[in-house]
């Protein structure tokens, strides 16, 4: 699942790296289109993923705080990529870390200082990253398991 498609790179790498068994579920308003009836970025983003691999793909044009209310499947992957301020991160965060399996991932964009970078200490999931888990309680059961340019990945360890 990826919250936040844009123009649909990062969605059509994981539907060409994902099962073909699988469904990639996709969470974006496609708000931002000055031309709604053209809606460019969503039409580029959808010729992006239709591209890449064969895995079923399900579409979700909301906001992820709307797209969430019903949803009650498990999730194995998840990438947060949608609204980058600190608040809305958080909230991202607290709606679907919930439905991910144990073992599962989650992967925040934008989430990590790096050479030649974009992001700064100030950036929204910089801080959220920094603040919940490299200094928080250390009694959450979510652990970095990785980092690579912007992206930090997390995941929860089955209880023993």
């Amino acid at each position: 699942m990826e919250i936040g498609v844009a123009e649909g790179a990062s969605a059509a790498g994981l539907r060409e790296a994902m099962n073909p068994q699988g469904t990639l579920y996709l969470v974006d308003p496609f708000h931002l289109s000055r031309l709604p009836a053209l809606n460019f970025l969503k039409r580029a983003a959808h010729r992006a993923v239709n591209s890449a691999g064969v895995a079923r793909t399900v579409w979700i044009e909301a906001f992820s705080q709307d797209a969430v209310r019903g949803w009650k499947q498990p999730i194995d992957f998840l990438l947060l990529d949608g609204d980058h301020r600190e608040e809305a991160v958080e909230r991202d965060w607290q709606d679907w870390s919930p439905f991910v399996t144990d073992n599962g991932v989650v992967a925040f964009h934008d989430a990590l200082l790096f050479p030649s970078g974009w992001t700064t200490p100030d950036y929204g999931p910089v801080r959220f990253i920094n603040r919940v888990f490299r200094q928080g309680s250390g009694a959450s059961p979510w652990r970095i398991i990785d980092e690579v340019d912007s992206l930090v990945f997390v995941s929860r360890r089955k209880p023993s």
